[in-house]
């Protein structure tokens, strides 16, 4: 059997194991010391203990609430076109997505029968005027005989009595004649509109029939107004009061825009304010008119409804995002004489075009924009040599408050 001795390792083999780790653990750890360094100098200054933020003060306008919401162009009118009389296609005066003003001809149809019947309405209105004419002197001369006492008063009443019935009987043969004459003219049919027209059902030969349903009475073409055109949107009805006043006052201006890069704001108008409120949605339906001369608004689209009712006389703006979001409420960093900050609890009215409107805090008071995130009550801070630059930019953007897409926030 073979016995296997194990040497101890030497003193010497310990130390060059444990030489390289203490090494490469002196410079891990001068390494880690060295970025903790980095970044308290990065957030604070000259190693002062005091965070490095941008601020800006508190503002005062005039801001103009706008509200937004999706809506759908829809159009001013569209009609159906039917026809009134049982007949043929004889002409199709249009082509499909032509444009047609109102009065020009559309349509003309087989008018043969209506012609014989005009024809035949007229032909008994000159028999009718004949035969009262005769009845007439027929009654003249009864009238001369009865004076002369050679005719009895019931034969003068028997000729007084035909020409009487001959006068109504004309009365009903020309009103029977004019609508002859109407029903012809339905041979002819025109745009009761201006507009754009569909697509075209019927073609020369067509046999067409008066009526509303499918089956009956198919719909000729549809022409559908285009200029001016609508928009329907809806916003909540705690928006309802203020839109009342406002479009009680006069012209409500609404803009659009489509959702597509390049396109500019159409302006309009606020033309109708639905008489109830969804009570599924809380919602209370609008319409807006737009012109549409250029035709970049089509029925069915989606565009994004900018409406400004009413305004905040002298509010109170900062930008947005110095706005913190507490456990209970929104609150702001205000930074006080002594360069420290504090927690002010603030409600927010409004947020938009990158400005919040406030209640809760002094005008001209320094708020704190950016560093926020580490930032305690007490907290020492100094501002960044941009502040100034960004108070300038915060001035010039909340000059154009009113002029920019905005979401409207309620008091929190």
């Amino acid at each position: 059997m073979e016995v296997v001795y194990h040497k101890k390792p030497s003193t010497r083999s310990k130390q060059r194991i444990w030489i390289p780790i203490a090494v490469i653990s002196l410079i891990a750890l001068a390494a880690g010391a060295w970025i903790w360094q980095a970044r308290s100098t990065a957030g604070n200054p000259k190693g002062t203990g005091a965070f490095q933020v941008v601020s800006a003060p508190v503002t005062q306008k005039d801001v103009s609430v706008r509200l937004t919401a999706n809506g759908t162009v829809s159009a001013l009118q569209t009609v159906d076109v039917r026809p009134q009389i049982s007949a043929t296609v004889k002409v199709v005066h249009i082509k499909e997505g032509q444009f047609v003003r109102k009065g020009d001809r559309l349509f003309t149809l087989d008018a043969r029968t209506e012609d014989a019947n005009l024809s035949k309405a007229e032909a008994q209105v000159v028999k009718d005027r004949a035969d009262l004419l005769n009845a007439k002197r027929n009654l003249e001369r009864e009238r001369g005989l009865l004076k002369q006492e050679y005719v009895s008063q019931s034969e003068f009443d028997t000729a007084q009595n035909l020409a009487d019935g001959l006068r109504g009987q004309l009365a009903i043969d020309l009103a029977s004649a004019d609508a002859s004459r109407v029903a012809r003219s339905f041979d002819e049919i025109t745009a009761p509109i201006e507009g754009r027209t569909g697509a075209i059902s019927v073609y020369p030969g067509s046999l067409v029939q008066p009526g509303t349903s499918t089956a009956s009475g198919a719909v000729l073409v549809s022409i559908t107004q285009l200029d001016p055109i609508n928009v329907s949107f809806t916003l909540p009805e705690q928006e309802l009061a203020g839109l009342q006043q406002a479009f009680a006052k006069g012209n409500v201006p609404v803009s659009a825009k489509l959702d597509l890069a390049g396109q500019t704001e159409m302006k309009g108008r606020l033309v109708f304010i639905d008489n109830s409120v969804d009570t599924a949605s809380g919602t209370i339906r609008l319409k807006a008119e737009f012109t549409n001369a250029d035709h970049r608004l089509w029925p069915g689209m989606f565009v994004n409804v900018a409406v400004a009712p009413r305004k905040l006389a002298g509010a109170f703006t900062v930008p947005a995002q110095a706005v913190q979001t507490g456990p209970e409420r929104k609150f702001l960093y205000v930074i006080g004489e002594d360069n420290k900050v504090a927690s002010l609890p603030i409600n927010v009215l409004l947020i938009q075009d990158g400005y919040a409107v406030v209640e809760g805090i002094e005008l001209g008071t320094r708020v704190v924009v950016e560093g926020a995130q580490n930032l305690r009550p007490g907290s020492l801070v100094v501002e960044s040599e941009n502040s100034g630059q960004k108070t300038e930019d915060s001035k010039g953007k909340n000059t154009n408050m009113g002029g920019a897409k905005s979401n409207s926030a309620g008091k929190q």
